[in-house]
């Protein structure tokens, strides 16, 4: 049954109301434990017990880190990267060009270097060399240095790490392994096959803090003290939420204190890059995700492959202002080519169908550095698994987005192993490929009819889930603090949505290209701010820009709005429909 009767909001989905389950468990935790109700129904969705709402409330490392010789090989591990800092060896760092892959790198380049080490860093380019270790590259690599460690690739580089000869290779990851793994001396990946899932969720990043969490176990145990890690959480949290790694149990806890820590302002790399992104309150996992994670992707997408990877390891004012500036204008760079690209796949995706279960698109000289961006576009537009493809030459490279209960990493996987694909792979929600042109209808074809049998494309578009009703005069900065405590929001752990019903529009403008801001209330006084994004580029802009008088549920997320030195409750705006009559 629709929530307040709106079958089709003016985005064009269905409103569904909190479970009845659910509103029976708030109702029971905001008697037990006397949390506000408002709280309660978010802890309740989130599946939180009531006997362990207020542990939830404060979650700490200490109680939710794992053990890091859970995972297969990490004492090994461990212990190789230590013995390279101790007998001061020539170690390189192969890392991945994304925001996990420079962060990884850059917290061993910041391990090493409190230890009184330098090391190599080493990017490939996306578009010269592709994703993960390649032959030339470590081959070199090994001439050179006596410890190779990949971070966010290598599980799948048997060749390229069997062409590292004279130097050993430890492999730290989280995308999903093959049946075999390569003849590295250790690969520590949560993702491997024989490993028991119950790590799976972690990022990269998280697997390299692991490892150097046991160094320093290693250490202690040889009675010395190791370098500082609770300092280096701030690269965690930013992984982790870029990665879009699922926010539960020990991710929560290493994206909450990773915050307090950046909000310290200690990182150089990290306070240039929050300036030139005008960044001028105390982060949130919103500023991870939007606002630093795409700059530091910026230049693995359409520029210097190493530069979010160096900028996150500097130490120096003057170049990382430097790098942050330039980051910064690749990122404008990067959506001016992805809104060109996004465009024309979309056109393309349309007149193929949206109704199958995957939505494809392959244009020729599309930017590599695009495509998953634009997939996952394509994703939340259709609520289908996608994949945009670059063609070039006789090759096409393409990434792909998935849904949730679908397993794109598995089926890309087992179409490279079928030979419809030269390479692929990658973990569950998002994964790369790159295919034979001639091939790329009969792979999609193939694709689809895997990820069918997985049950993607059997719902419409996406429900728009929502914890409750508030007035306006009840959406205070005080309720907001109380919420806040049940983060921090994000991927698996989705921030309170609240319907504001029945509300009177003020003002509505428009602000930039395509966004909206206006002004509402309920008549009794009380008004809030809001701000919708995107709004102009589809209906829901200018249906409350031309209101007309008319009134309307509004539905969206509470945030800070600070301006001015002062701090007011603003909703962003996610969706709307008519008030009165069942839309």
């Amino acid at each position: 049954m629709s929530y307040l009767g709106v079958e089709s909001s003016l985005t064009g989905r269905r409103w569904v109301g909190p479970a009845p389950e659910v509103t029976r468990q708030a109702e029971a935790m905001a008697q037990q434990t006397d949390l506000p109700p408002a709280l309660c129904q978010a802890l309740a969705r989130l599946g939180v017990p009531t006997e362990e709402a207020k542990a939830y409330l404060a979650p700490t490392l200490r109680d939710l880190l794992p053990d890091p010789r859970s995972l297969r090989d990490m004492e090994k591990a461990a212990a190789r990267v230590l013995q390279a800092s101790e007998r001061r060896e020539r170690v390189a760092i192969f890392a991945d060009y994304d925001v996990d892959g420079g962060t990884s790198a850059a917290l061993l380049i910041d391990w090493f270097r409190q230890l009184g080490q330098n090391v190599t860093l080493y990017v490939p380019d996306r578009i010269d060399e592709g994703y993960g270790p390649n032959d030339a590259a470590m081959a070199e690599l090994a001439a050179a240095h006596d410890l190779i460690v990949c971070v966010d690739c290598g599980t799948l580089s048997h060749g390229p790490i069997a062409a590292a000869k004279g130097a050993d290779v430890v492999v730290l990851d989280h995308h999903l392994g093959g049946e075999t793994l390569p003849d590295a001396l250790a690969v520590v990946n949560p993702n491997r096959q024989d490993e028991s899932g119950d790590l799976a969720h972690l990022c990269a990043a998280a697997v390299v803090f692991l490892v150097l969490v046991e160094a320093g176990r290693q250490i202690r145990e040889a009675g010395r003290k190791g370098p500082d890690l609770m300092g280096v959480l701030d690269l965690v949290a930013l992984a982790t939420v870029a990665d879009v790694a699922p926010l539960k149990g020990v991710n929560r806890a290493l994206v909450r204190q990773g915050l307090k820590v950046m909000a310290r302002r200690e990182r150089v790399g990290l306070v240039a890059l929050s300036d030139v992104a005008r960044l001028d309150t105390a982060p949130t996992s919103y500023h991870l995700g939007f606002v630093l994670g795409p700059r530091v992707n910026a230049g693995g997408r359409i520029g210097q492959a190493d530069l979010g990877a160096r900028l996150l390891a500097c130490t120096d004012p003057h170049e990382a202002q430097a790098m942050a500036e330039r980051l910064d204008l690749l990122n404008t760079e990067r959506r001016e080519i992805e809104g060109a690209v996004r465009a024309a796949a979309l056109a393309q995706a349309e007149e193929r169908g949206l109704d199958g279960p995957l939505v494809w698109a392959a244009g020729e000289g599309w930017h590599p550095g695009v495509v998953g961006i634009v997939a996952s576009r394509l994703k939340e537009m259709t609520n289908r698994p996608s994949i945009v493809i670059g063609l070039d030459g006789d090759e096409g490279k393409g990434s792909g987005r998935s849904v949730a209960g679908v397993d794109l990493g598995a089926a890309i996987q087992r179409l490279a192993s079928e030979g419809l694909l030269l390479r692929g792979g990658g973990h569950k929600m998002a994964a790369g490929l790159t295919v034979k042109r001639d091939s790329v209808e009969a792979a999609m074809t193939r694709l689809g009819t895997l990820l069918e049998r997985q049950g993607a494309g059997q719902g419409g578009a996406v429900d728009l889930r929502l914890d409750g009703i508030l007035m306006p005069g009840a959406a205070s900065l005080e309720l907001l603090e109380q919420l806040e405590a049940a983060g921090p929001f994000g991927a698996g752990a989705a921030a309170p949505r609240y319907v504001f019903p029945d509300v009177q529009i003020g003002f509505a403008k428009q602000v930039g290209q395509s966004h909206l801001k206006i002004s509402f209330g309920d008549g009794l006084g009380a008004r809030i701010d809001a701000i919708c994004f995107g709004a102009l580029d589809g209906p829901l802009g200018p249906a409350l820009r031309d209101h007309g008088g008319k009134r309307f549920h509004l539905a969206g997320r509470l945030e800070v709005n600070e301006w001015g030195g002062r701090r007011s409750v603003q909703l962003r705006l996610e969706d709307a429909a008519p008030a009165g009559a069942a839309a």
